[in-house]
Order: C-alpha cells, then structure tokens, then sequence
C-alpha cells in the first residue's frame, strides 16, 4: 500500500461534487487503506477522497486522538443533525497550517457502507461530529471556509489571497 499525495488547496479536484461509489472492489478497498496511511502519515484526523485526487465518495475518520481506531465510510451521509451548535478550531490537510473557527452541528447521525459493503448507521458528537462533517462536506465540494460568514471570508482572502475562496 502506498501514502498518497495530498491535494492543495486550488486544486479543482477540491471543489467538485463527488461520484458515488457504486461497486466495492479491490481498487475501492486499496483507496481506503492508502487512505487511512496517507491521513495518519500526515497526522490528521480526518480524509476524504477528493483530498487524494479521487472524486469518489470515501473517507476514513480517527475515532480515538491515540489512533487506534480508524474508521472507514463509502458513500456517507448525514440524515440527522443536532439543532445544537459549537464553533470549534478547524483544520484541513488540504489547507496546512490554516486554523479557522467554524459553526458546526454538535451531533451528527451517519449512514454509509462499510468496507465490506454492509450498511452502517452511527452517532457521533463533538469533536468526532465535527469530523465527519467536515469530511463529509470535502464530498460535497464544500471546503471549511465556505462554512465562514462574509466578514470572516473577507477577512481570509486578505490573509490568504491565493485561495480562490
């Protein structure tokens, strides 16, 4: 298996809705593992497919900080939010070294299939919300500034103006 290059923050592959996975085979099983590699060689958290230059629906979450669990999802989503919310410290392998506080629901429900194609359902809160929302939201082609109000996205562009916001 392989670490993978992460993508940087304007490439197009970034920006674009993601294509659903429709069969889980050998390649899709190789993405995953390679994908969990790439995110805890580069100690994150946190990784989804377009990050890799892949536009598949796929991410793989740290569920535990010590890195003993990692958790894999093809074709995620979210059916159910919190009406309560947190701004919590955000950052994205894609964007090194950029912080941003970003609104975000406290508790998340997440549908998808796992590995082996079995349908998973699971509950997540806090910090780990905050993840799969963010990595769920890299498929959608959503990046976390997009998540920002408009004087924090004018603020961002002056301190980052390479980024196409």
């Amino acid at each position: 298996m392989a670490v993978l290059e992460v993508k940087k923050f304007n490439e197009p592959v970034l920006r674009k809705k993601c294509a659903k996975i429709r069969k889980i085979n050998r390649k899709t099983k190789e993405l995953i593992v390679n994908m969990a590699q790439t995110m805890a060689k580069n100690q994150g958290i946190g990784l989804a497919a377009p990050q890799v230059g892949v536009s598949k629906r796929a991410i793989v979450v740290m569920t535990d900080l010590a890195g003993q669990r990692i958790f894999e999802m093809i074709n995620p989503k979210i059916i159910k939010r919190s009406k309560e919310t947190a701004v919590g410290e955000e950052g994205c392998l894609s964007f090194p070294g950029i912080f941003l506080k970003i609104k975000r629901a406290k508790e998340v429900e997440v549908e998808g299939l796992d590995i082996k194609g079995r349908k998973i359902n699971l509950k997540a809160k806090d910090l780990l919300a905050r993840v799969f929302q963010h990595e769920i939201d890299h498929l959608d082609g959503i990046l976390f500034f997009n998540r920002l109000g408009i004087i924090q996205k004018i603020k961002f562009k002056l301190k980052h103006p390479k980024i196409k916001l």
